[in-house]
């Protein structure tokens, strides 16, 4: 970091998740969102103005190459995640890469082993990991607050409109619902009971072989999850974690649950934990604490743990017979 104590952000693809990110940033005293970069010059002008920055590129290249920026986040679609972090480590940033990280465990290897190389810190943008609500059930469970957890179930799923087009349709962008929103509920097993035994997971594709909804069941010695992904149809988005001595349920929607609640003894309690924004802040806020203390991965997810889970996804790819062009 240059000389004030704010982290210098640059920001790569400028969509909708972008938005909301830098929309967060603004929350952050010790935040500066300072470039970003399109291929259309127009759109990030316009990025740039609304959210205050100092910079707008006309390519990824230049942001890269700007010495005032101390780490950036990559927005952009899914099949992009590897090159353009690998050429930003390469280029001395630490970096910040939207989930999933990369299409394949081979390119998730090379990202980490970037990272390793040229000594900057990397994190895949698993927000839901320091969300209150996850980090504090967390917490219950690791402290045995509902017994050993047996079981785990957790969706998310929605409408989107096909016909409509876009990212999510799109197999050359690795769109479908394993790769944009069925790692979360898998992310949310694998935090609770770590690397399944065994998988079973089916999925309906469409007829350009995108998986329009993938159903999973991962087997461990001792417990289950049964996780749920779709873009054609809705689910509560409830996630609830069942032990042998009572349950916790994350608020709808999950992912991003604004509280939980404690079931045990015919008794529930609630908590309340709002988050800071959307909830982009703390990932953020986890990036700038590990930059100031010098280190190039999270403790709360690792390098290893986003290994783990490409790992895992890759094998339910495997399963279900996806393949990206």
């Amino acid at each position: 970091m240059k000389n004030d104590n704010k982290v210098k952000w640059g920001i790569i693809g400028l969509g909708n998740i972008a938005n909301q990110f830098a929309a967060d940033l603004l929350l952050l005293p010790d935040a500066a969102l300072f470039a970003v970069a399109s291929r259309d010059h127009n759109k990030a002008i316009e990025f740039a103005k609304k959210y205050n920055c100092t910079k707008s590129y006309d390519s990824y290249e230049a942001l890269f190459q700007d010495d005032k920026v101390d780490i950036i986040y990559i927005a952009t679609p899914h099949d992009s995640h590897a090159e353009l972090s690998i050429k930003a480590l390469e280029n001395g940033k630490h970096v910040l890469c939207e989930k999933p990280m990369s299409l394949s465990y081979k390119d998730a290897l090379r990202m980490i082993e970037a990272s390793r190389k040229h000594n900057k810190f990397f994190m895949e943008a698993f927000w839901t990991r320091f969300i209150p609500s996850v980090k504090e059930i967390l917490e219950k469970v690791n402290q045995g607050i509902i017994g050993d957890v047996k079981y785990v179930k957790a969706d998310f799923a929605f409408y989107a409109d096909e016909k409509q087009g876009g990212r999510l349709f799109d197999k050359n962008l690795g769109g479908g619902a394993l790769f944009d929103i069925g790692v979360y509920p898998l992310f949310l097993s694998y935090i609770l009971l770590g690397i399944p035994k065994e998988i079973i997971a089916k999925s309906i594709y469409n007829k350009n072989g995108i998986d329009l909804q993938t159903s999973m069941i991962l087997q461990y010695e001792n417990a289950q999850s049964v996780l749920h992904a779709s873009i054609i149809s809705e689910s509560d988005m409830k996630a609830t974690i069942s032990g042998t001595q009572g349950h916790i349920q994350l608020n709808s929607p999950w992912y991003i649950a604004d509280g939980y609640s404690v079931s045990k003894n015919n008794k529930e309690e609630t908590f309340s934990l709002p988050n800071l924004g959307i909830g982009y802040t703390h990932e953020a806020v986890e990036c700038h604490n590990c930059i100031r203390n010098n280190q190039i991965e999270s403790k709360l997810w690792s390098h290893q743990n986003s290994l783990d889970l490409s790992k895992i996804v890759e094998d339910i790819k495997n399963k279900i017979g996806l393949e990206f062009s």
